[in-house]
């Protein structure tokens, strides 16, 4: 199968729909399909014949299984590693800034790289086989990297992302929609995927467009946000004082907001 047979992308009615398409693999990613995908989301254009990316693994098993595990052998010095974590931030960075909204339809696993790329997704949507997760601890014994955690924090918490790699549970599809990782659960997720699409293609698109580049400004943002005033607000106020109270007293606090 060619590199470019492996992600497929076609538009049909405004709809641009990519295909990872290595289903005897579990659809894991080469770098060719990484690079792919990037060029896709960079590419695409307000106004344009696609209004809307829906991505989804072909198969009906998994959407994504993450890296091609064969394509780390090469691995010989930090250098390697570095600049694999370095390209990876280059395709979520393309999701994330891609103009257009994006809909993960996620059939079955969704692990390592492809959990990622739906977590940089504006939207996701499953089916009841639904198996999402980063088992590296139990598998390749590598990492996420920071960027990649606070998409999760700010998808799952940081409590449950904590929970989820250090166990190397996989979050199957009623927790990933009770905890909000999903918006919905579908039988049909592609005939979901397709009702959603078009849903979202007929509203405002700049309206699309500013939330999710609002959005997307908050996280990259909140390292370096300065709180101390908030802190301040809290720490020295009176109902600070008032909780403290009430709790080394065991009553309940008459809350004044100042």
């Amino acid at each position: 199968m060619s590199e470019t047979q492996e992600l497929i992308y076609e538009v049909r009615d405004g709809i641009g729909w990519i295909t990872f398409n290595r289903p005897e693999a579990r659809n894991a990613f080469t770098f060719a399909m990484y690079e792919r995908l990037q060029e896709i989301c960079t590419n695409a254009e307000p106004g344009g014949e696609a209004r809307v990316l829906v991505m989804r693994g072909a198969g009906g098993k998994a959407f994504g299984a993450g890296t091609d595990m064969t394509q780390f052998r090469a691995f010989s010095k930090p250098e390697d590693a570095w600049a694999y974590e370095d390209r990876m931030e280059r395709v979520f960075e393309a999701i994330e800034s891609c103009p257009l909204p994006t809909i993960a339809a996620i059939n079955g696993a969704c692990t390592g790289g492809g959990a990622a790329i739906a977590a940089a997704c504006d939207l996701r949507i499953a089916s009841p086989t639904l198996k999402y997760g980063f088992p590296v601890a139990r598998t390749l014994g590598n990492c996420l990297s920071v960027s990649n955690l606070a998409r999760l924090s700010e998808l799952m918490g940081a409590a449950r992302v904590r929970d989820v790699i250090m166990t190397a549970r996989l979050v199957e599809a009623e927790e990933a929609k009770a905890i909000g990782l999903v918006s919905e659960i579908a039988e049909d997720v592609d005939a979901r995927a397709q009702e959603l699409a078009e849903t979202v293609a007929g509203h405002a698109p700049l309206t699309l467009r500013a939330t999710k580049e609002g959005l997307r400004r908050l996280r990259v943002a909140a390292a370096h946000v300065d709180d101390r005033d908030l802190i301040e607000m809290c720490y020295m106020s009176d109902d600070f004082r008032e909780g403290l109270d009430a709790f080394l007293s065991k009553r309940k606090p008459a809350w004044q907001g100042k």
